[in-house]
């Protein structure tokens, strides 16, 4: 049961990896420094958005509209810490996260 629940918490990291980088990436091209007209800079978008996507939208269709502020990944960012926290101190006794 703790090798699964060890997979598992590695699995939630590299979300909440995927989940900051797709942030910090939506910042510079809003703020064009960096530019989608580049192919590697759109394969990495399009890859990030494919990951995030089915996990903002229901975030966002529960969520009140905000304007041009995106609260779903921050919203998901603590759904994931507090996974992380309930897996670690009900199945590993706090000993990883």
């Amino acid at each position: 049961m703790t090798s699964i629940a060890i997979i598992l918490l590695m699995i939630l990291k590299f979300l909440w990896w995927v989940v900051i980088i797709h942030a910090v990436m939506s910042w510079l091209i809003n703020f064009d420094v960096i530019n989608l007209r580049q192919r590697f800079v759109y394969t990495i978008w399009s890859t990030l958005n494919r990951l995030t996507e089915p996990l903002y939208r229901p975030i966002r269709s529960v969520l009140p509209s905000m304007g041009g502020l995106d609260l779903a990944p921050l919203v998901l960012i603590f759904a994931i810490l507090a996974l992380q926290v309930l897996i670690s101190n009900n199945l590993m006794g706090a000993a990883y996260y």
